[in-house]
């Protein structure tokens, strides 16, 4: 099911890039506790991931308890009593007063009655409140497909990284052998061989950081994803050209502010307390009497409405209702702010990457003059690093402008608010 990063791997068109960075670099060389083996596994795509990684993902557990708060919710609006009845039992004789003998007992069911319009503005909030979770579910979903997002892009440069270090530590030991045997040749000074030598520790620390950060990429995707596989593809194609309100997080933020709205109306109707109608039956026996007395009683109880009970209650929904407004408002501001971010970046990225690969090229060229140079003893030591230098650093610029203009492109997807 599962192929490990090997050399010999043929990548494919989507995943060249990671498959390179990943066979060549030498965090996969030897494995330790810290770092297990990544597979690459082809029956796992980014979606799938991303699905995978919201089932363990802490906010879920919250999803689970907002539907039950929902369906209590529901349950209320279609119950049948707007609140539950209630049972009153009264007993009264003279027992410690006068003790003639009068006894009486009363027995009472006390029932709530819907308010008018009350049924119809709890149903409206249970209705609002579920179609609300798919959107936060929704709005979840595409925070983790973010997390995803850039945890595996995370690895991908952490890759090129100690993959360009891992080439340029074995350029310097090669170059280093050469000194070595042209130093005793009598063709270059000792003090090349020092040279070299810096050249070579130097690339050597280069490696063992990049080799770190490569694990601690792996271990941060581990740590989100709960996977030791990655996707074989997790390129992404733009999908979108603006951002528009069927965006999942603007989805969201209008539910609750319906939501707050149906909240708002269910206070304006519930004022006061419900009306209640009471059924007693009472047995009563007057002094000296040995007949007792049955009746049955109706009791309409309703209650009054005063400002200082509803006032609090009318005021809090309108705070909640204006700040649900407000914060739409701002999260419309950060995600019009992100998706501009995102455009501009991947612009300047596809630029930066043009010039880049002219420069690669012309380090390239301006490495293998110098090394025909260097071979020749028409130049020495330090001009050929000096070079070899800048063509390490074009080939990183240039690479790591491919990594990132493919990384800015998931980024302008999250922004857009598309799921993989």
């Amino acid at each position: 099911m599962f192929q490990k990063f090997r050399l010999f791997n043929p990548p494919t068109f989507f995943t060249w890039m990671l498959l390179a960075l990943l066979a060549n670099s030498p965090a996969f060389a030897e494995q330790d506790d810290h770092d297990h083996d990544l597979q690459i596994s082809p029956q796992l795509s980014l979606h799938d991931l991303v699905e995978k990684t919201i089932v363990r993902y802490p906010d879920s557990g919250l999803l689970a308890a907002k539907q039950i708060e929902i369906d209590a919710k529901n349950k209320r609006a279609n119950g049948i009593l707007p609140a539950a009845p209630a049972i009153g039992l009264l007993n009264r004789n003279d027992a410690i007063t006068s003790n003639r003998g009068e006894r009486e007992w009363e027995a009472e069911l006390e029932l709530p009655v819907w308010l008018p319009g009350q049924r119809a503005a709890r149903e409206a909030i249970a209705r609002d409140a579920a179609l609300g979770l798919v959107d936060t579910r929704a709005t979840l979903s595409l925070q983790v497909a973010g997390m995803v997002r850039d945890a595996l892009w995370d690895i991908a440069m952490m890759m090129h990284q100690a993959t360009l270090a891992k080439s340029r530590h074995q350029t310097s030991l090669a170059l280093l052998s050469d000194v070595e045997k042209r130093v005793k040749a009598g063709d270059l000074p000792k003090t090349d061989i020092m040279l070299a030598q810096n050249e070579a520790y130097q690339a050597e620390t280069f490696l063992l950081r990049a080799e770190a950060e490569v694990k601690h990429a792996q271990f941060r995707y581990k740590l989100l994803t709960g996977l030791n596989a990655i996707p074989e593809s997790f390129i992404e194609q733009q999908v979108k050209s603006s951002l528009d309100d069927n965006h999942p997080a603007l989805r969201d933020a209008s539910k609750k502010i319906l939501l707050a709205d149906d909240e708002r109306s269910l206070i304006k109707i519930e004022r006061r307390e419900n009306p209640t109608v009471s059924l007693s039956a009472r047995t009563q026996r007057g002094p000296f009497d040995n007949q007792s007395n049955e009746s049955l009683g109706l009791k309409l109880r309703i209650p009054f409405e005063t400002e200082s009970h509803s006032a609090p209650l009318v005021a809090n929904a309108e705070v909640n209702y204006a700040k649900n407004q407000t914060e739409a408002q701002h999260l419309r501001y950060t995600l019009e702010a992100a998706f501009h971010e995102a455009e501009h970046n991947l612009e300047v990225t596809t630029a930066e990457l043009a010039i880049t690969t002219k420069q690669h090229a012309n380090a390239q060229e301006s490495l293998r003059l110098a090394k025909k140079a260097f071979t020749l003893g028409e130049t020495d030591l330090v001009s050929l690093l000096r070079v070899q230098a800048s063509a390490y650093e074009a080939e990183r610029a240039m690479k790591q402008r491919q990594i990132q203009l493919q990384w800015d492109t998931a980024h302008y997807n999250q922004a857009a608010g598309a799921m993989p």
